[in-house]
């Protein structure tokens, strides 16, 4: 069964770091970068985790994680392309991916804190 979840979130890292290759070499940005590629890689890895939760809390917690790391990626690239470091064209394709990764996570949180509730 294809998990869309993880493929997207999978997906947005690998954006993420190609990103990060292209602000570090051609734009010569080290630090704001640095931080995108690691909260835009944790996304997956915690989507990962998630898979092999220990309970539905732990799994939720995980989740969580990962909303909370999207949000964060959606940060970095508003503050890259505020700061002249992405144009609006470099910085909306992975805005829209984040922002769909956000919607994502949101739901499978809310299904399965309902689920677990019934």
């Amino acid at each position: 069964m294809r998990n869309v979840l993880k493929d997207k979130s999978f997906r947005f890292a690998i954006r993420i770091v190609r990103l990060y290759q292209f602000l570090v070499s051609d734009k010569k940005e080290f630090v704001m970068s640095k931080q995108l590629l690691r909260s835009g890689t944790s996304v997956g890895a915690m989507v990962r985790e998630a898979e092999h939760a220990e309970t539905k809390k732990d799994f939720i917690h995980k989740m969580a994680i990962a909303q909370k790391e999207i949000n964060e990626s959606i940060y970095g690239l508003e503050l890259l392309k505020e700061t002249d470091y992405l144009s609006l064209s470099e910085f909306e394709s992975p805005r829209m991916d984040a922002i769909e990764i956000l919607k994502l996570l949101t739901s499978i949180i809310k299904s399965t804190k309902t689920n677990m509730n019934n």
